[in-house]
């Protein structure tokens, strides 16, 4: 074979070689691309359709403080008066002919069941407010929020559409006039769950999942970094360790449905914790994270150079100084690292919930480890079970504000590795 053939071959190979790496990076491009899509196209409707729950209508009425329409019978009561009262003579005075009792309640349907409640708690706040007349923004229904928002097609026909055409004419007189107006809907972050799409908010299902994520990170930080430092520098090398080894690997491959099902056993039926509570919810999170924090601890660990210990040793450490004063710090932030990817995994659950009774319908805010609650997953698999069309944009906001938190979290883990991060 002569030199010339030689060339020629290993030029033919590398030009394979260059067209296969060519390939190979056009998939790899494809395929990021085409990630980047979906998530992109994913992240675009959400926003677009949960953008809108971050503001509420309001309705600006001209509300009489009479004592005759809140107390009747003459005894006036203000924790029991009738404000709902108030709110439908303020309606039918701004649509004086509206006169048939059917039209009224269908007049009275444009205003929130939160009205009422607004005026009570402003004339027991400002008593003297009794006997006077003002201008109070009220809440919307959510027909007519929707309606506001541009989310209901006026050209559907009447059965097809939550509003009707009087309520049509309603609303753009109101607008006309100037008295409907689009704030920040506070209630979505300072109420809890209702029935009524207007009233309900993301406070309850926050609380219970700040109280259960204390109760996971109490439990399984601590005992998963104990479990990981004597797996790795103090346990044996025997047939039990293996053993040990094996199985933490595989709960952490276990379905979260399964450690639901131990918890509804052990901490409910067994120990009668009770139902739907934080601390049980807290528990059942703390299992199913506890094999990730190990895994994870032991990898921070087993990073660690051996020529540190080698050195601790040389110099008369004894084995808990070098494990305490030398390791652990060096793997401190690995191990935060697997703790906070641990909790994301943990604020992101829902089926191990479900099966503890967190699933059930909790309108007041939780106010301890025990009082009853549910979580945010929970509440948007609540929310997207919802006929109403008002729960779909509610539903997309608690997903934003879940996926809010979950990254930051995942900073938070990035920046603790940067901070403790040390270089040897």
């Amino acid at each position: 074979m002569t030199r010339r053939n030689t060339q020629e071959i290993v030029q033919a190979g590398l030009r394979r070689r260059h067209r296969k790496e060519a390939i190979f990076r056009t998939f790899g491009v494809l395929a990021t691309a085409v990630g980047i899509t979906f998530l992109g196209v994913f992240f675009v409707s959400l926003v677009g359709q949960g953008a809108s729950a971050f503001r509420q209508t309001f309705i600006e009425l001209d509300i009489e403080y009479s004592e005759e329409v809140l107390a009747p019978g003459g005894e006036l009561d203000l924790e029991f008066a009738d404000y709902d009262a108030l709110v439908r003579n303020a309606l039918w005075r701004e649509f004086p002919d509206v006169t048939d009792r059917r039209e009224r309640r269908e007049l009275s349907r444009l205003v929130s069941a939160a009205a009422g409640f607004q005026l009570r708690n402003a004339l027991i706040h400002d008593p003297g407010l009794l006997g006077t007349r003002g201008r109070v923004a009220v809440p919307a229904s959510a027909t007519v929020d929707m309606l506001a928002k541009g989310k209901v097609d006026r050209g559907l026909d009447t059965a097809q559409r939550p509003v009707t055409d009087r309520q049509f004419q309603w609303v753009d007189a109101l607008a006309e006039r100037g008295r409907l107006r689009i704030n920040f809907n506070a209630a979505l972050f300072a109420n809890g769950d209702s029935r009524e799409p207007e009233l309900a908010g993301i406070k309850g299902a926050l609380m219970g999942s700040f109280y259960m994520l204390i109760v996971t990170i109490s439990i399984s930080f601590p005992l998963g970094v104990a479990a990981a430092i004597y797996l790795e520098e103090f346990a044996p090398k025997s047939r039990w360790a293996d053993l040990i080894e094996v199985n933490i690997n595989n709960l952490a491959a276990v379905p979260s449905i399964v450690f639901g099902l131990l918890g509804l056993a052990v901490f409910i039926n067994w120990l009668g914790m009770p139902r739907s509570a934080p601390l049980v919810g807290g528990l059942v999170l703390a299992l199913l994270t506890l094999p990730v924090i190990i895994i994870a601890s032991r990898a921070a660990i087993t990073a660690v150079p051996p020529s540190i210990r080698e050195a601790a040793l040389g110099i008369g450490a004894s084995r808990m100084q070098v494990v305490f004063h030398h390791v652990v710090p060096l793997a401190l932030p690995g191990m935060l690292t697997g703790a906070i990817i641990g909790m994301s995994r943990a604020l992101g659950e829902t089926a191990p919930l479900l099966m503890i009774g967190m699933v059930a319908f909790i309108v007041d805010v939780p106010g301890g480890f025990s009082d009853p609650a549910t979580a945010l997953p929970v509440q948007i698999f609540l929310w997207a079970d919802s006929p109403e069309r008002a729960f779909a944009e509610r539903t997309s906001a608690a997903i934003i504000v879940l996926l809010g938190f979950l990254l930051l979290m995942n900073l938070a883990a990035i920046i603790l590795r940067k901070k403790l991060g040390r270089q040897w």
